[in-house]
């Protein structure tokens, strides 16, 4: 015993030390965030944390693992942007859903995180300046594209200054935590389809209702014995709710990606992706010509998606995420000789890309 309080005093010890750099470095970002304000800079800088994160665990090397030190260090960049200047970030809300989670994940618990209703409010608090940023999902690895989103930057003027992902875990919650006390099930559509086999094995005859988010069933829940919610883990301590299954979803391998949508594009990290907007004419050859320039300056292209124009029937508009920053002369290049063949191009941001 006396061996494991020596041991416990070494470790005070070195909380204490790790209290004092805390400190220390706090009092360093703030003179970063005077500087920053003479010279009218941004405080959110994607790269900068990249490159924090990298650094850091490339040069690990005991037994702490590499995920722990990005999550402590998310809210010690998180707490120290809140000394230079408190970020205001709006999501998809209410809270608990995935969107949710993708903002804590990207900027710490520090930020102000202002919960909408939808897509389109994540978009216009930006635009009208009242949120800094704002975070949207954008597609997810088992049903694809949210096409909500993609519409919205066919006339939005932000740019995507960086991408998340998430792995998603899908809980059935409710209020009493029982199988059997189930009669309706209710979640996004999102959700429910990523969850269909385990749904049609498990509860096969039971309704099952979409809601806004997941976030909204689990409300919907709280106040409901015989409803169950398909929803995150972060939802069921939110809402007062008990786990009835883990991890429903069909596909183990489940991420989504989210968007953060801000008013300039971020600087080159050295990986990082740059998306485009552009519609073609209707005439033969048109999309072989459209991926040309591409494959002329050896371009990896992430994603292609196409949405029907809504001004112009059977006339599409197509969605491009390539590898590579806008100020790299190759991908410049590319989509100028790409704009000589299209009705119009829309440079949608280059950011960091996400592992």
């Amino acid at each position: 015993m006396a061996d494991i309080g020596e041991l416990r005093k070494k470790i005070d010890e070195v909380d204490d030390n790790i209290l004092e750099l805390l400190n220390r470095r706090a009092e360093l970002v703030k003179e970063v965030g005077r500087l920053k304000t003479q010279g009218k800079g941004d405080f959110y800088v994607p790269t900068r944390e990249k490159e924090i994160y990298e650094r850091l665990m490339r040069n690990n090397k005991g037994h702490f693992p590499n995920e722990s030190i990005r999550a402590i260090f998310r809210e010690i960049i998180s707490a120290s942007l809140s000394l230079e200047h408190p970020l205001k970030i709006a999501f998809l809300g209410p809270q608990a859903t995935y969107t949710h989670l993708a903002s804590l994940k990207q900027f710490g618990h520090s930020a102000d995180l202002i919960p909408v209703k939808g897509i389109a409010d994540v978009f216009e608090e930006v635009e009208k300046g009242k949120a800094n940023y704002g975070v949207v999902p954008i597609e997810n690895s088992t049903e694809g594209i949210v096409t909500h989103t993609l519409d919205m930057f066919v006339d939005s003027n932000l740019q995507i200054v960086a991408e998340v992902m998430l792995e998603i875990s899908h809980f059935l919650l409710s209020k009493t935590g029982k199988m059997e006390d189930i009669k309706k099930v209710f979640s996004h559509p999102q959700p429910i389809a990523q969850c269909r086999n385990w749904l049609a094995k498990n509860l096969p005859n039971i309704p099952v209702m979409e809601t806004a988010s997941t976030a909204v069933a689990a409300q919907m829940v709280a106040a409901d014995t015989e409803s169950a919610a398909i929803a995150s883990e972060f939802a069921a301590s939110i809402y007062d709710l008990k786990v009835v299954k883990k991890r429903i979803e069909d596909n183990v391998n489940n991420f989504t990606r989210f968007l953060v949508i801000g008013k300039k594009s971020s600087e080159k990290s050295g990986s990082d992706k740059t998306s485009v907007m552009f519609a073609v004419k209707d005439e033969a050859g048109a999309l072989y010509r459209m991926l040309e320039p591409f494959s002329k300056h050896n371009i990896n292209l992430a994603k292609i998606e196409s949405r029907p124009m809504k001004t112009r029937a059977w006339e599409y508009l197509f969605f491009l995420d390539m590898e590579g920053h806008i100020s790299e002369p190759h991908v410049k290049d590319a989509i100028n000789e790409l704009s000589k063949i299209c009705l119009f191009v829309k440079v949608l941001g280059s950011y960091p890309r996400s592992k």
